[in-house]
């Protein structure tokens, strides 16, 4: 019996969480669709997120290539098949690795701060001051916050995949003494139209995910600076839990459309 009453409340929990970010989301489109819009705020949240988190994820992109190539080209060529190590290598990082790598190191770092920056403006009751001086916090903080991580989480994943593209290719070079434009063509050869848009496509609801979830997280922090540092931890947690649900709807979406 008490297992089953904490289950229930767990659920509870879950099912509360989930009606209460939809609800905040549902805020989010409403207030974004209002003049005026915060276009300065929107650009310095644009450049916080995506140049500050540009060297992390390029560098985790270029290292991914390389062990990924490092990892499967002694399997290949035991079977004979390292010409096709680029063409695998290259669908391998543009369909999947590529897009939800990035966007877990984004979950990370981006969810987490923005997750933390809400949250010590709630308790600290800034929210509330700009409340009363006439301001929509909402529109300020949030709209243009789960705006520039929906376009900036984009253009985090196409660099990200380009690096991890060149990292390979310094590997092949060297194990295979495989030529630049070689590598390449054999990359580009092997890819689809089909290939690249859903893996794009897919980015742009996780960068909506990471920032929703950060913002709703921090916004609605309590008890004090030890809810702040809660507000950042979930904001992750729930954030990576999302991610993997999307890609997984978006691979079978995919699929579906490929078999019509």
């Amino acid at each position: 019996m008490p297992s089953l009453t904490f289950s229930g409340s767990l659920l509870k929990k879950y099912l509360r969480q989930t009606g209460a970010l939809w609800l905040f989301a549902g805020r989010f489109f409403r207030e974004a669709s209002r003049r005026p819009f915060e276009w300065q705020e929107f650009l310095n949240q644009c450049y916080q997120i995506g140049n500050k988190s540009l060297f992390l994820v390029s560098t985790t992109g270029f290292i991914l290539g390389m062990v990924l190539t490092l990892q499967t080209r002694p399997t290949m060529v035991d079977f004979g098949a390292a010409a096709y190590i680029p063409s695998m290598v290259g669908i391998s990082i543009i369909r999947e690795i590529g897009p939800v790598v990035t966007a877990l190191i984004c979950a990370g770092k981006i969810g987490s701060g923005i997750g933390a920056e809400l949250g010590s403006m709630k308790v600290t009751e800034q929210i509330a001051a700009m409340e009363v001086s006439g301001t929509n916090p909402f529109k300020y903080l949030v709209a243009t916050r789960i705006l520039a991580a929906t376009l900036m989480v984009p253009l985090l994943a196409v660099m990200a995949d380009g690096v991890s593209l060149l990292g390979s290719f310094l590997i092949e070079h060297y194990k295979g003494d495989v030529s630049f434009r070689l590598f390449f063509n054999q990359v580009y050869r092997n890819l689809s139209f089909g290939d690249l848009v859903p893996a794009t496509a897919k980015t742009f609801f996780f960068g909506f995910a990471i920032g929703l979830v950060g913002c709703y997280k921090g916004y609605n922090s309590k008890e004090g600076t030890a809810g702040v540092g809660r507000a950042a931890n979930s904001a992750v947690v729930i954030a990576s839990m999302l991610l993997f649900v999307i890609d997984f709807v978006a691979v079978l979406v995919a699929d579906i459309f490929y078999q019509l």
